[in-house]
Order: C-alpha cells, then structure tokens, then sequence
C-alpha cells in the first residue's frame, strides 16, 4: 500500500471520528436540554400549587404574613430562574420558605386538619418527588455531557464547535433535609 493512500485512510477515519464525536455531543446536549425542560415543567407544577396554599394557610393564621410573603418571593423568584444556577439559589430559598410554611400547620391544629390543606400538601409531596427525579436525571446527563466536553480526543472536537459545560442544578442538602421533615398529617 502506498504511503499517500495510508494517509488518506488514516485522514477518512479521523474525519468520521470528528464527525461521529460532533454528533455524539449534540446528542448530548439535547438530552440535556430536554432534562431541563422536563425540570422547569415540575417546578412550574409545583410554583403553581403555592397560590392555593398561601390562600388555604392565610385562613387560618391571620399573623403569620411574613411566612406567607417569604413563600411568595421565593416562588417569584423561582419562576424567573432562567438556568441551573439561579435555580439552584431560588430551590435553596423556595425550601427555606415552604419549610416555614408547613411548620405553620403544626401550631394552628385546625388547619393541619383541614381537607384542601392535605390535599395541596400531597400533591406538593408528589411533586417534590418528580422534581428530585428529574434532578437526579439531569444532573447525569450534565456529568455525561461535562465529561464528554474534557474527554481526549473529544476535547478538541468540543472546542472546535464552542462546546460549553452545564451547570448542575443542585440544593443546599441541609435545607433540603429540612423541608423533608415536613410534619406529616395523620389520616
């Protein structure tokens, strides 16, 4: 074989690898991207859930305003998030807030009785659920991805193509312990 045809062998293998890595990024990437997505449509469930229990809670405990407002600017700055990062700050203080909140239901029985106030609280349960799930998800994806970006010989493809690191979206664990000590509500 001559020397001009083994180059350009060794020249169409390394361009079907460039080509096959490229492709395995984007992949990655819109993986990623949907696992966000799939995060925002959790937490936007759950941001939406607060009203009502603001408006159940606010029955019940008429000097209580500065818990019920913490939660609303934490759910408002929440909805404002625009990636990990600012979501990760907002998860940190809607935790905090929806912590205070359900410790209000301890002091005021009749309310931690209350039908709409279960109801909301499970729901809310169950959506905490799906946010920690779909957390977990993510944050694989962003390792996979991250890993992939510094990953020899992909590196280079990735800068090549202004391949970027994502973020994790992660949360205080100590506050999230916290919240998860929510009083549960015996039937």
């Amino acid at each position: 074989m001559k020397l001009s045809n083994i180059i350009l062998l060794l020249l169409i293998i390394v361009v079907i690898y460039a080509v096959m890595a490229y492709n395995n990024l984007v992949g990655l990437r819109q993986k990623l991207l949907a696992a966000w997505s799939d995060i925002e449509v959790q937490l936007k469930k759950r941001y939406n859930l607060i009203p009502a229990l603001v408006d159940t809670i606010k029955g019940y405990t008429k000097h209580e305003s500065e818990t019920l407002e913490n939660v609303i600017k934490a759910r408002n700055m929440a909805l404002n998030a625009h990636n990990a990062g600012e979501a990760s700050q907002a998860e940190s203080l809607y935790k905090s807030a929806v912590s205070g909140l359900f410790g209000l239901s301890e002091a005021y029985p009749e309310l931690k009785a209350n039908e709409n106030f279960i109801n909301l609280q499970n729901q809310l349960q169950a959506i905490e659920n799906d946010i920690e799930s779909a957390r977990r998800y993510y944050n694989a994806v962003v390792r996979d991805y991250n890993a992939k970006l510094e990953s020899f010989p992909d590196l280079y493809i990735a800068k090549q193509f202004n391949f970027t690191p994502y973020e994790y979206f992660e949360v205080d664990e100590a506050i999230e312990a916290d919240v998860y000590k929510m009083p549960k509500i015996d039937l």
